[in-house]
């Protein structure tokens, strides 16, 4: 079987720096194929196909170490396994959806308050009066 990638055309290929491919084969993400004598290592479809699932993965939110166990878990048995890890990387990005709403609606109340005191001299800003006030470092 034809390795068609050096390690410049498979990151190209799966839109990642070299040096990320160098990354994930120190992490042990992704194999490091055996140099020939006087030749240039080789990648294949299946390495591209791997680091393709690494980025889905990423994008998805879940972290190198739950990547690896995905990896390992990819025999046709680990399923129920795989599941778990799904399940608790869900219930982070439901705990962060929730933070980032209620930073949503402080952001949206303090700019609605910057609006209502614009424009009246010297007034102090309310945004910044009440960062201040909430970090103890203001009045």
């Amino acid at each position: 079987m034809e390795r068609p990638y050096t390690i410049g055309t498979l990151a190209r290929a799966a839109g990642v720096n070299v040096e990320t491919i160098r990354y994930y084969q120190r992490r042990g993400l992704l194999r490091e194929p055996r140099r020939p004598p006087g030749g240039v290592r080789r990648y294949g479809e299946d390495d591209l196909a791997r680091l393709r699932f690494i980025r889905r993965a990423q994008e998805l939110g879940f972290t190198l170490r739950e990547i690896a166990e995905l990896l390992a878990l990819d025999d046709g048995t680990g399923c129920a396994r795989a599941r778990r890890v799904a399940e608790a990387r869900l219930a982070d990005v439901r705990r962060r959806i929730r933070s980032l709403r209620r930073m949503e609606r402080v952001l949206a109340e303090l700019v609605e308050a910057c609006e209502g005191a614009g424009g009246r001299g010297r007034v102090a800003c309310p945004l910044i009066t009440s960062l201040q006030r909430e970090a103890g470092a203001g009045p």
